[in-house]
């Protein structure tokens, strides 16, 4: 899906958040997304570990 968007795309996504938001609202929104992508990798990767522990049997 998002492999279909493009530059020109991209471009016009970002005019129309300039125009919604506005530019000093901006880096918070990026803050934001940023953390919520990182909370996502983190809780995806948990969620890996824990099935790889689950379906490996414990060395010891």
């Amino acid at each position: 899906m998002l492999s279909n968007i493009g530059i020109p795309g991209l471009i016009l996504i970002l005019i129309i958040t300039l125009i919604i938001f506005g530019p000093k609202k901006l880096p918070e929104i990026g803050s934001a997304f940023g953390k919520t992508l990182s909370e996502f990798k983190r809780t995806t990767n948990d969620i890996m570990n824990d099935e790889d522990e689950s379906t490996d049997p414990k060395k010891g």
